[in-house]
């Protein structure tokens, strides 16, 4: 098995982090726009959780981005 060289989880929570700020939302904004725990987002932020795809997909809807743009996190790290 090859080894990626990086933490997918920092790498993609940090780019949503990045997504989150630049549009100028609170963690607690996202999370109750989601649907989703703003404990769980400050994990997934952290790269301490590992996120689902459903829940890439319903905070793409909530920002209004593709998921591939979420998913773009290799130009971010």
């Amino acid at each position: 098995m090859q080894t990626l060289g990086y933490d997918p989880r920092i790498c993609f929570g940090r780019h949503l982090a990045a997504i989150r700020r630049a549009r100028g939302w609170s963690q607690e904004a996202l999370a109750l726009e989601s649907g989703l725990a703003r404990s769980y987002l400050s994990g997934v932020e952290r790269g301490l959780r590992n996120i689902a795809l459903v829940n890439i997909c319903k905070l793409a809807a909530t920002l209004s981005i593709s998921p591939t743009v979420l998913m773009d996190f290799e130009t971010a790290a």
